[in-house]
């Protein structure tokens, strides 16, 4: 039994990993129909912010507050190069800039903080291990776990609760009718993308205590993000929560229990959902 608790706690602590990385992504590419493929240089920029900034300040919360803020800042720089100019130039070239960018944001983190493998200690508020279910489990994973539910509530009572949520809805259901209603679709396009970014830089700095801090770690889980954003569905929270629980389960079973046909079993799942739901389990509605 305790077997089945560890690994599901494992896989909920990978799912909330993900759901951070691809709410930003999947709003992103609801709302400003943007494939952004430079989501997880973000996510790699973010946990190098805070392996600096924990040097500067010799403390964890140091990093877990600096890292999301620098990565909105170059979310900024981004978007008013780059992404803006290339929002109305198709899908094709959209994936092909930002491709290139994941290479110039690679070889910028490579040429800063070099090709050794980095990290950044736990904080001492949640070292050790904690008892859970009668079974010992490690602190800091639930504080990922917690903050992911955390983040996801948030994000439900912004998109469903709030004045700002209702027009980031109606952007994605249709921009030209939220225009025609007053809203200034580019200001929140604008805000979005930073917010994205910002949860990008987030959970590098979360994932810098528990995964090796390299130049490709976020090359690395770009694929699992993209393949929760498809299964989800473009645009929708509740896609992305489906997509990440699904995606962390799948690969953590199917690690432990047929390591052969765990990532076999993701892109069945994905490709059952393409033939069978191919907008995703919970597409955004227009």
């Amino acid at each position: 039994m305790n077997f089945w608790i560890v690994q599901a706690l494992n896989g909920l602590q990978l799912s909330m990993l993900l759901f951070l990385l691809s709410i930003g992504l999947t709003v992103i590419f609801g709302l400003m129909h943007f494939v952004n493929l430079a989501h997880g240089a973000l996510y790699a920029l973010g946990a190098y912010v805070g392996v600096s900034a924990f040097a500067l300040t010799g403390m964890y919360w140091g990093a877990f507050l600096l890292a999301p803020i620098a990565v909105a800042l170059a979310g900024v720089v981004l978007y008013l190069g780059l992404i803006r100019r290339m929002r109305k130039a198709g899908p094709m070239n959209q994936v092909l800039v930002t491709f290139g960018l994941i290479f110039v944001l690679l070889d910028i983190t490579r040429i800063i903080w070099g090709d050794l493998a980095l990290s950044i200690p736990e904080p001492q508020l949640f070292t050790g291990r904690s008892e859970v279910l009668g079974v010992a489990y490690p602190t800091y994973r639930l504080f990922i776990i917690g903050l992911g539910l955390t983040v996801m509530a948030g994000l439900w009572l912004l998109l469903s609760r709030t004045q700002i949520g209702a027009m980031i809805r109606a952007g994605v259901d249709n921009d030209q009718m939220a225009a025609c209603l007053g809203i200034n679709v580019e200001r929140l396009f604008f805000i979005v993308f930073c917010i994205g970014c910002a949860l990008a830089g987030l959970a590098g700095a979360v994932a810098a205590p528990v995964l090796s801090v390299t130049p490709s770690m976020g090359t690395q889980l770009l694929i699992p993000v993209l393949i929760v954003v498809v299964i989800g569905g473009l645009g929708s929270l509740k896609g992305a929560i489906a997509g990440s629980l699904l995606v962390g389960f799948i690969q953590t079973f199917g690690a432990v229990l047929a390591p052969q046909l765990a990532s076999v079993a993701i892109y069945a799942l994905l490709a059952a959902v393409l033939i069978f739901r191919p907008a995703g389990l919970f597409p955004a509605k227009a």
